[in-house]
């Protein structure tokens, strides 16, 4: 299976450069499953109903969401009816919609998609290692499923790290959201899990992590209340990742970074 990742949609100007790439890039690397990082969509803050819509119709098989997911009000009553749009499986018993979807691909091939956030430095839920290892209980790998994806939305990369080990061998690939900065440690880890600390974000490196880079640092300048920040509109880098799994055990054959377009030095997949 192939698999395509990219890190959080920053604005407007990430979700039309995703929205006006993924079907060129689905084609080009022959891509099985697309997932995408919603929750920066909305002006940098949330995701609405409309844009997830967008991000559907463009070639997004499952959307992720994460700290951001309700900041856009609307989203609570659009995700229960919405599956392939998830949002964190830790938080609390009750909150709308679901941390997992089973995604069914072109040739009937299953693929499990789960979404979880961390605790270091980030609101206090519901432990993401337990919550995970539950839900992964119910599946395997290789067998039920061909294939299982987990986004961590998460601030600590030593968390995302230990994550990543802790399920090593249990499923297909660990990636990282939330920074907006990709980091260059995409691997194979020993037991056959993908892993990548960062997918980096789909914005404007121009800025201060995808927001207009004159405010952000004014914050920084001066700790005083501002406007509010408002992302960077210059020319989007698409940051992701490209998996492709064995079949006959779901785990990782190849890994490789993509960035297309922007600043930011490219790379993709040759397949």
């Amino acid at each position: 299976m192939r698999i395509l990742f990219l890190g959080d949609l920053i604005g407007r100007a990430g979700r039309d450069a995703v929205c006006a790439a993924l079907p060129g890039l689905r084609e080009r690397m022959r891509i099985d499953l697309a997932v995408v990082n919603g929750e920066n969509a909305s002006h940098g803050f949330g995701l609405a109903p409309d844009m997830a819509e967008a991000l559907f119709q463009a070639g997004a098989d499952v959307v992720t969401l994460g700290n951001h997911a309700w900041d856009r009000k609307e989203l609570a009553s659009y995700i229960g009816d919405h599956p392939r749009l998830i949002r964190p499986l830790n938080f609390p018993p009750g909150t709308p919609g679901a941390g997992s979807v089973l995604a069914t691909l072109a040739d009937g091939r299953k693929a499990l998609v789960v979404n979880v956030m961390g605790r270091l430095f980030m609101d206090p839920l519901d432990c993401p290692f337990r919550a995970t290892a539950v839900e992964l209980s119910k599946y395997r790998l290789g067998a039920s499923v061909a294939a299982i994806v987990i986004d961590f939305h998460g601030e600590a990369t030593s968390e995302k790290m230990a994550f990543g080990h802790s399920f090593d061998g249990q499923v297909s690939l660990v990636v990282g959201t939330h920074t907006h900065v990709p980091t260059g440690d995409h691997q194979i880890l020993p037991g056959g899990t993908a892993y990548q600390t960062d997918a980096g974000m789909c914005g404007d490196y121009d800025s201060v992590i995808g927001m207009s880079k004159e405010g952000a640092a004014a914050k920084f300048w001066r700790k005083m209340p501002g406007d509010r920040l408002h992302p960077a509109e210059g020319e989007v880098t698409i940051c992701g990742l490209f998996v492709e799994t064995d079949d006959s055990t779901g785990l990782a054959t190849r890994v490789e970074a993509v960035r297309h377009g922007g600043r930011l030095s490219q790379t993709l997949p040759i397949v």
